[in-house]
Formats: C-alpha cells, structure tokens, sequence
C-alpha cells in the first residue's frame, strides 16, 4: 500500500487478527416425503415442493389432518385372527375392497409421533392427496428428488413406502440410500423395515429387508425393528365415520341386544345410526356424537369394535419416533451421542417382544446388516436399544452417532471454507484456514464430541506445501486440507467382571 500514498499524511491500515468462525450446521432436520389430504399455502400449491414446518398444527394448516380411515366388517376365515366377537360369531375388520391393512397412508400419524418424541423444524415433500390409488413408488422418488436443491435436510424418512408392496419398498429405500450417501452426501436415511410389526418366525420380515435391501451407502442409514403400538389415536378420535357400512354395525348391535326382543328406546337410538336425513325437530333426534357416546357405553361389541380399529390405527412404524429422537437427543445432548438408551413417548410397547438372545441375530450378523432393536424393559418403558447403522461390520461406520457427527463436521468446514475459494494459495492463507478449523474443533472437542485428553490428542489439522501438497498441486489450483478426528463413540457392551478374593480380616 505504500506504494499508493501520493500526499503526506497518516494513513490507517487495518487488519484482520483472527480467522473466520465456523458456523455448526444444523444436524437434525428430517424431510418426510409422502401423501397428504390437501398441499395448499393460501392458494399456492404446494405439491412436490419441500416446504419448511416447525410444528403440528403448521403441518395440518398446510397439509390436513388424516385420511379418512374406514374399515368393512367380515366374518372370520379359518386363518383369519379374530378383531371382535359378537354373539358365536367371529368377526374381522378389513379395508375397502380387499385392500390389506398395511395399505394406507401413514405420514400424517408419523409426523403426530414425531413430534410427540421430541421433533422440531423439518421439511414435507407431498406427493400427492389421499385417492383410491393409494401409494406408488415412483411420486416417492419423485419426491425424493425434489430434495437434491435443499440444502437444510439432514435426514430423509418416508413412513408412506410400507404401504407399498416388499418390492416397490425396498426400491424406494435403496433410492433413498442413494440420495443420501451418493448424490448429497450430507444427510442420513432412517429406514422402516416391510411388515416389521410381525415375528420373525412368520416369513421373517428382518431376513427379507437384509437380503434385498443391497450393499450400497449402507453407512449412510439405520433401520428399526419392530413396529410400535402406539397411542397416537385415542377412541374418542372414532366413531361412525370408522365404517364402511353403518347398517352391518347397527346390525350387529340390534342382534347382541336380542333382536325383536331388544328394548324400545336402544331399537329407536339404532333406527338412527347411519341415517344422514334424521330430523333435528324430532323428540328422539340424537347427534351422531351423542349416538356415538350411548353406543360405545351400552355396547360392548360397538366398543370392542372401536378399541379393534384403534388397535390397528395405531400400529405404525418406529422412524419417524426416531427422527424425533434424533432431534432430541441433538439438542439436549449433541449429535455426537448415540441416539439409543432412550424412551419412546406416545408408545405402549413394541409390536414383538425381543429378548436378549434375540437381539443378537438383529445387533451382530455376518452379512452386517445390523438392525437396531426396540423393545420393552420392565419399570422403564420402551427403549431404543441399538445405535448402529446397517454397516455394522465397519470399525469406521458401525454407529449412527459417528457417521452423523462426521457429516455435521464435514458440512459447517465446507461451508467455512468458501470463503477462501479463489484466495492466495500461499502460506497465510493456509495459516488462516487451519487456525478456522482448529478453533472449531476444539469447541467441539470441549463439548464432547471428540475423543482425548487434550485437543492433541482429539484432532490435528495439516495444510501446507510439503505437508499435504505439492508444487504441482499449487499450480493446478489445489489447496488440500488433512484432518484427523478422534470421534466418541458408544460404550456398547460393558463388561463387568468379578472374581473372589481371599479373606483379609
């Protein structure tokens, strides 16, 4: 600059003393991609758009509330499990023209368990509105796609592919495993396992997942097993609108109370049931709620027939609870603490029960697919109890805590890092650029979420001409930057060991 001077004077020079900061990215933004009832932000349509909530009630002001779940009333076929008994008669509860009860729409209950388990800011893909079509894979990975431009997500959930059949599901988790650890490169996928809410004695649903699932970007994604009876929907959230046909309902209910022989007044709350005309002047003129409240306390098979449907309703599958577990794990802890050991809320046990044994095959498998198990401790509730990605073989990759807070470092250095696109590639920048990622490392490192005594010991950053680059490297552009990381990772089996001792006194 001094150069520059043409008159006498003072001239201040001001310089910069420190580096830039590292901005931590955000590590717990899931996308869910799926149906909903309508797409719609004050006549701007939101199909196929990602679109930022923080909330429920933010989720149903855009999106809707549920599908409109109705259910036929079947007698019981010999292998058929019995829903409720009226009568000697057996009965079940199926959706609408065959469909299997695994065909319907799930993202409005996933995002209700989400939050309840501790979620927050996320993204919703809709794909489409609920239709008689039901779900298809190829809007799913559309709506995967739409993700590619989001720079915020840092998971990817899709609770709608276990509607689809086995095959179309694993298609769409292997797609979302792609997007993930191939085309983004920042974000984790958390996978539900097809048909996850049956035992593995019975066509084991966890054999099936393992074997077509594939080996690609496995580092990059978690799956649970099993599915979760939940307490998401509550009897007070049924009535009439459940069925399909409210004359069988009103059928059944006049048999149990003995047909002709049933007293007047129930004869005349029944004549009521399903009649869209009744006459509000009329004395015996009752509200669809007020049927719906006589019914469920003077019936037992009307209650037996709701608790049944609630049942069902209620049977979802764990990711997006371990999204919102994820997220509350983030922030009261830390991306870098594993995200198991932890109680589901909303949830009244797992669909299976798995024992100590049983979980073996699940945690530790030759193929390294590990499956992290839920399940139901006596006086504690149900626990998330596994912390591995399905590359459970990996000594680099084996935990989910590990992989994810790799990638929250990777993502705030890039991002960083910008900043000296185009800057002198000489010694002072280097300088600069190792001193930004040695400030951020060890307010990492203070935190927790690096491993040793002393921030030697947790990490080391290298940049320079003899030291990561060359010569050649210089003149082509390059400017390569070495870190090493002592990442934390979970006490996973603790062995405690005993052993007698002679008596001293």
């Amino acid at each position: 600059m001094a150069g520059a001077y043409k008159t006498p004077g003072v001239y201040i020079v001001e310089k910069n003393a420190f580096p830039n900061s590292v901005v931590e990215v955000a590590t717990a933004v899931p996308a869910f991609v799926g149906y909903t009832k309508i797409a719609d932000n004050k006549g701007t349509s939101l199909h196929e758009k990602p679109w930022r909530i923080t909330s429920l009630s933010e989720f149903k002001n855009y999106f809707g509330e549920e599908p409109d779940d109705k259910f036929e009333i079947a007698e019981k076929a010999d292998k058929e499990h019995a829903d409720f008994k009226s009568g000697e008669k057996e009965y079940v509860l199926k959706r609408p023209n065959g469909k299997a009860d695994t065909k319907r729409y799930y993202l409005y209950r996933a995002m209700q368990l989400f939050f309840q388990n501790g979620g927050g800011p996320c993204y919703i893909v809709s794909i489409g509105t609920y239709s008689d079509q039901g779900v298809e894979r190829k809007p799913l990975e559309k709506g995967i796609d739409m993700l590619l431009k989001e720079q915020e997500p840092t998971m990817v959930v899709i609770p709608d592919a276990v509607a689809l059949e086995e095959g179309d599901c694993i298609g769409v988790q292997q797609y979302s495993l792609k997007h993930c650890g191939y085309q983004m490169k920042n974000r984790f996928a958390i996978l539900d396992i097809h048909n996850g809410f049956k035992e593995r004695s019975d066509n084991d649903p966890v054999a099936a997942f393992r074997g077509d699932l594939g080996t690609n970007f496995l580092n990059y994604s978690a799956a649970y097993y099993p599915w979760l009876n939940t307490s998401i929907v509550q009897t007070t959230d049924l009535g009439f609108s459940s069925f399909v046909d409210v004359s069988k309902v009103s059928e059944l209910l006049l048999a149990e109370a003995g047909g002709e022989n049933a007293p007047q007044d129930l004869k005349d709350i029944l004549a009521q049931v399903g009649k869209a005309d009744r006459d509000p002047k009329a004395k015996t003129y009752l509200s669809d709620d007020e049927l719906h409240k006589i019914l469920f306390s003077v019936c037992p098979t009307y209650s037996k027939m709701l608790l049944a449907i609630k049942n069902k309703l209620n049977l979802l599958p764990p990711a997006a609870a371990m999204a919102g577990v994820y997220t509350m794990v983030d922030n009261a802890r830390g991306v870098w603490k594993a995200p198991a050991n932890v109680s589901l809320a909303s949830v009244i046990s797992p669909a299976v029960n798995i024992t100590h044994d049983e979980q073996e095959d699940l945690n530790v498998t030759t193929a390294g697919k590990s499956i992290n198990a839920i399940r139901s401790f006596i006086g504690e509730g149900t626990l998330v109890w596994g912390a591995r990605t399905l590359d459970g073989n990996s000594l680099d990759w084996r935990y989910i805590n590990v992989r994810r807070t790799m990638i929250m470092l990777e993502e705030s250095l890039r991002l960083a890092t910008k900043a000296y696109v185009f800057e002198p590639n000489v010694s002072s920048t280097w300088v600069t650029v190792k001193s930004m990622a040695s400030n951020f490392l060890t307010s990492i490192w203070k935190r927790g979420g690096l491993a040793g005594a002393s921030p030697e010991d947790a990490f080391s950053v290298s940049c320079g001409l003899g030291e990561t680059m060359t010569a050649e490297d210089i003149l082509e552009g390059y400017m390569r930057v070495t870190i090493l990381v002592a990442l934390s990772r979970p006490a996973e089996f603790i062995e405690i060991t005993f052993q007698q001792q002679m008596q001293k006194s």
